[in-house]
C-alpha cells in the first residue's frame, strides 16, 4: 500500500498513468494480431499467385523440358522439385496453411481437394526439409550443398554472383522460421513439390516503440498532473478557509470565482461563516440583554438590602449581590468575547511572555523565565499576554512561584509555566477549563474569580490554532503547557 498515494492529486494521477498504460497495451496486443494476420493474408496470396503460375506452366511444358524449366521457376527463398511423390503427407492447419489453401484453391478452379496438401514446418539445422530446400536451391545455382548453406549463413558468397538486396534478406535468413511446403499433383500424376520460406515479419515490440511510449506517458504525466493541482487547488483553499474560521468567525470571505462546481462550494462556506456569526452575533445580544435586564433587580434588592437592620445579614446579602453582579459581567465579557476582534500581527513571543514575567517580577513575584532569545509568531499581542498573565498569576497564587520556560520545535512553539503547589487531582484536570468551575479543595476559593480563567485561556489559544494542558509534576507542582503552532510563523 506505500506505493499508493495518499493524496487526491497523487491517486488521480496514478489512475490515469495504469488506464493509459493498460488501454495501449491492450490496444497494441490487438493491432499486433491484427497486424500478423494481415501480413501472413497477403504474403499467402503472393506465394499462392507465384505457386499457381509455376503449375499453369508445368502443365502446358512438354515432359522432356520440365527438368530445364523448374530451375528456372526456382529463385532465392522458393524451390520446386518434380516427383512421383508428394513431399507433404498430410495437411496441418495453421493459419498461413489455410490462407494458402484459399488463395490456391480459388486460382485454380475446379481442384479437386486430394489433389492439393500444404503444411508448415519450423526451420531447424537439422531438418530435412531445410537440406532439400538449400540443395534445390544450390543445384539450380550451380553451387554445392557446403557453398549454399555457407551464403545462406552468411559466412561467404560465390564470386562473381550479383545478388539483389531481397535475395540477400532471404538466403541470410538463420534456422528458426518456417518452411511452408506445398504438394500439387500434375494431370500425369506427377507431384510438383513447392518449398518456400515463411516470410518474417519485424516485431512492433521495438526500441523505437518503447521510446515513443516512454515520450508520450511523460507527456500524459505533466499534463495529468497540471490539470489535477489545478482542479484540487481548490480543496487546499477550502481546508485553509475553514481553519481561518475557526480562529477567526469574522474573516473575509472567500471569493466566489472558478468553476461552477467551486463557485457553489464557495458561496455555501460563505453562507455557514454568515449564519455562524449572525448566531454568535445573536447570543451575544441575548446576554448582553439579559445582563440588563438583571441588573436592574440586582439594584433594587441592593437598596432593600441596606434597609436591614441585621448587619450580618445585610454584608451576606450585599456580598451575593456583588457576586451575581461580577459573574454577569464575566459571563458577558466570555460570551463576548473581545479579543476576537483584535488585528492578527507579527510578534516575538519570548519576548512577550519575558515581559508578562518581568512585570510580574517588578511587583515581588517570585517568576523566573528561560529559553530561547526570539520566537517570531503571527497573533494577537492582547490576547496573548492576557493568557500569560493568567497562567503565571494563577501559578504564583496557588503555587507561590512559577518557572516560565520556552522551547521551538520545527513545527510548534511550546510555553510551560510550573508552579510548586498542590497540583489539581487526575479527574478534575479537564473539568477545570469548564466556565464557572472551580475547585473546593485543592484551589482556595476565597482567593476570588468566577471560574472562567482558564475557559477563557483554552477559548483564545484555540482561536490561534494553539492548545493548553495541564499535567502534575513528579516532583509536585501543576505544569501548564502552551502549543502554539509555527504555521504562523
Amino acid at each position: 500500500m506505500r506505493l499508493i498515494p495518499n493524496t487526491l492529486a497523487g491517486r488521480t494521477i496514478l489512475v490515469l498513468l495504469v488506464g493509459l498504460v493498460a488501454s495501449n497495451l491492450i490496444g497494441l496486443l490487438i493491432y499486433a494480431g491484427e497486424r500478423d494476420q494481415a501480413l501472413t493474408s497477403i504474403a499467402g496470396v503472393s506465394a499462392a499467385g507465384r505457386i499457381v503460375a509455376v503449375v499453369q506452366t508445368i502443365e502446358r511444358t512438354p515432359a522432356a523440358a520440365r527438368e530445364g524449366t523448374l530451375c528456372s521457376q526456382s529463385g532465392p527463398g522458393f524451390a520446386v522439385i518434380l516427383a512421383p511423390v508428394a513431399s507433404v503427407k498430410s495437411e496441418n492447419s495453421g493459419l498461413r496453411s489455410r490462407l494458402l489453401s484459399s488463395s490456391i484453391r480459388g486460382l485454380l478452379e475446379n481442384t479437386a481437394p486430394e489433389r492439393l496438401r500444404i503444411e508448415t514446418e519450423g526451420v531447424g539445422g537439422n531438418s530435412s526439409s531445410w537440406r532439400e530446400f538449400v540443395a534445390v536451391l544450390g543445384q539450380c545455382m550451380g553451387v554445392g550443398n557446403g557453398m549454399m548453406r555457407g551464403m545462406m549463413s552468411g559466412n561467404y558468397r560465390m564470386e562473381g554472383m550479383t545478388m539483389t538486396p531481397m535475395m540477400e534478406t532471404q538466403m541470410m535468413m538463420q534456422p528458426g522460421g518456417e518452411i511452408l511446403k506445398v504438394s500439387y499433383r500434375l494431370n500425369d500424376g506427377r507431384w510438383l513439390n513447392f518449398m518456400t520460406l515463411s516470410p518474417q515479419f519485424s516485431s512492433i515490440w521495438q526500441s523505437r516503440f518503447f521510446l515513443a511510449f516512454s515520450v508520450m506517458a511523460v507527456v500524459v504525466t505533466l499534463l495529468s498532473v497540471w490539470a489535477v493541482r489545478r482542479s484540487t487547488a481548490p480543496l487546499a483553499l477550502f481546508a485553509w478557509a475553514a481553519e481561518r474560521l475557526g480562529r477567526d468567525v469574522n474573516a473575509p470571505d472567500l471569493p466566489e470565482d472558478g468553476l461552477r462546481e467551486v463557485h457553489r462550494a464557495a458561496k455555501a462556506f460563505n453562507d455557514m461563516q454568515r449564519r455562524l456569526r449572525r448566531l454568535i452575533n445573536d447570543r451575544t445580544q441575548m446576554l448582553a440583554a439579559i445582563s440588563h435586564d438583571l441588573r436592574t433587580p440586582i439594584t433594587r434588592l441592593r437598596l432593600r438590602a441596606e434597609f436591614v437592620k441585621d448587619r450580618e445579614q445585610r454584608d451576606k446579602m450585599l456580598n451575593d449581590l456583588e457576586q451575581m453582579e461580577a459573574m454577569i459581567a464575566a459571563t458577558l465579557a466570555f460570551a463576548r468575547d473581545d479579543n476576537a476582534n483584535e488585528p492578527r500581527k507579527k510578534l516575538d513571543l519570548a519576548l512577550l511572555v519575558q515581559s508578562v514575567c518581568d512585570d510580574a517580577s517588578d511587583l515581588g513575584q517570585d517568576v523566573v523565565c528561560s529559553g530561547t532569545p526570539s520566537a517570531f509568531f503571527s497573533g494577537r499581542p492582547l490576547a496573548l499576554r492576557r493568557v500569560f498573565t493568567n497562567l503565571i498569576d494563577n501559578a504564583i497564587k496557588y503555587g507561590q512561584r512559577a518557572q516560565v520556560s520556552i522551547e521551538v520545535s520545527p513545527q510548534r512553539f511550546i510555553i510551560t509555566i510550573d508552579d510548586d503547589g498542590p497540583g489539581i487531582p487526575e479527574a478534575e484536570i479537564e473539568r477545570v477549563f469548564e466556565p464557572f468551575y472551580r475547585l473546593e479543595q485543592s484551589r482556595n476559593r476565597e482567593t476570588g474569580g468566577t471560574g472562567l480563567g482558564l475557559s477563557v485561556v483554552r477559548s483564545i489559544l484555540r482561536g490561534d490554532g494553539g492548545e493548553i494542558n495541564l499535567s502534575n509534576r513528579s516532583e509536585g507542582g501543576l505544569r501548564a503547557t502552551v502549543i502554539l503552532p509555527r504555521e504562523g510563523d
